[in-house]
């Protein structure tokens, strides 16, 4: 919580017209209380657009609005080291069969995966990545923990 209070109040010193924080929780308390704290010190107010949205529709429909975004992290049965690096739309189909069969959230909201953001329309320049490495942080047959360590990037226009 401390770091991203120092954060915030960084962006504050720098932008003192900044009023409010946006937060991409879905369903985890922890991040949201987390990021209510610091804004309930920062006196900014805390947007939560996506909360409590139903997560299988929010996929879908953040792949049909151009959210590029690639799987960075797995941490879930069903979920392995084929998956790193592929985008959402790619990984759609199966993260929708492992919340139908498993309740693994299809957002990663309970932590199944992380996923980094290429491009979106909001962004001015696309992401790309030149260099990444491949991280085994729990070789678990079942669910293993993977992520991919993000080396060297660069935009484009």
């Amino acid at each position: 919580t401390e770091d991203l209070f120092a954060l915030l109040s960084n962006v504050k010193r720098h932008h003192p017209d900044v009023a409010g924080v946006s937060v991409g929780a879905i369903f985890s308390s922890y991040q949201a209380n987390r990021v209510q704290h610091v804004c309930d010190r920062l006196g900014l107010t805390m947007l939560a657009y996506l909360w409590h949205r139903e997560q299988v529709g929010l996929l879908r429909e953040m792949v049909h609005d151009g959210v590029e975004a690639i799987l960075i992290k797995v941490a879930a049965m069903g979920l392995g080291k084929d998956d790193l690096g592929i985008t959402l739309k790619q990984a759609m189909p199966k993260l929708i069969s492992l919340s139908e069969k498993y309740g693994v959230h299809a957002c990663g909201e309970g932590g199944e995966f992380e996923s980094f953001t290429l491009d979106c329309p909001l962004f001015k320049k696309r992401i790309v990545i030149d260099e990444v490495e491949t991280i085994i942080h729990s070789p678990d047959i079942y669910s293993p923990v993977l992520y991919l360590k993000l080396k060297a990037l660069h935009t484009e226009p």
